[in-house]
């Protein structure tokens, strides 16, 4: 069974970003990575943005209840139900969803501003919000994790001991229709060693950029010299 996902899209940003800077090959990456809940994503992808530079998380805007551990601005940004709708009717998000009750947003300021710079930003969305998004930014690459097994992300969402058991089982209902979508994404990983999947992460996002036509915009002058006539 799954649970109703309310989503909507910033069609102008869309326009916007496809039009100035999202095909530029010398520009930031969008990552999309999307997993069942306690499938260790949240952990791998903070593991490599400390590993590797110029990488960052798009930190989402929510109205969820702040858990213990957690703090505003890093995690998430905690805002209020009505602070949230104004933002939406504002424009101000790339997307934004309704999950559990809760919203969630995407700050599409943010975003573009990143990717401007140079940096790649990773956004953790669900797979829905990945089919929505894939289809607005065709430019983006997109990333499943899968855990090696249904019994292991039971004990991993059971281990984290922030959820009630009411909660976790609504999580484990919805988890197969969630896995099953794995073949829309560009690239799986399976998260069963840390290590292991941190490297896959890691190999996916560096081949990316070298891809030869951000290589040619980033290494001009090297090219030019390489190539000039003596």
């Amino acid at each position: 069974m799954t649970h109703p996902v309310l989503y909507a899209y910033n069609a102008r940003f869309t326009r916007i970003a496809n039009r100035t800077f999202l095909n530029m090959a010398d520009k930031g990456t969008l990552y999309i990575i999307s997993a069942p809940s306690g499938a260790g994503k949240t952990s791998l992808v903070a593991a490599l943005v400390d590993k590797l530079v110029r990488v960052r998380i798009s930190i989402s805007h929510t109205t969820r209840a702040m858990r213990p551990g957690e703090k505003d601005g890093v995690n998430y940004h905690f805002t209020d139900r009505d602070s949230f709708v104004r933002q939406v009717e504002q424009g101000r998000f790339l997307e934004h969803a309704q999950v559990f009750g809760n919203l969630y947003g995407t700050s599409a300021d943010w975003v573009a501003q990143t990717l401007r710079t140079g940096d790649d930003v990773i956004l953790e969305i669900d797979w829905q919000g990945a089919t929505q998004i894939r289809k607005q930014l065709p430019d983006s690459v997109s990333i499943f994790i899968l855990p090696p097994s249904l019994e292991t992300l039971a004990g991993r969402l059971r281990g984290r001991e922030t959820d009630d058991e009411t909660v976790i089982q609504q999580r484990l209902d919805g988890a197969q229709e969630e896995m099953s979508h794995y073949g829309e994404f560009d690239y799986l990983v399976i998260n069963d060693d840390f290590q292991r999947a941190l490297y896959e992460l890691e190999a996916i996002v560096e081949a990316r950029r070298l891809v030869t036509a951000r290589q040619s915009a980033r290494q001009a002058a090297t090219l030019q010299n390489l190539l000039a006539r003596r």
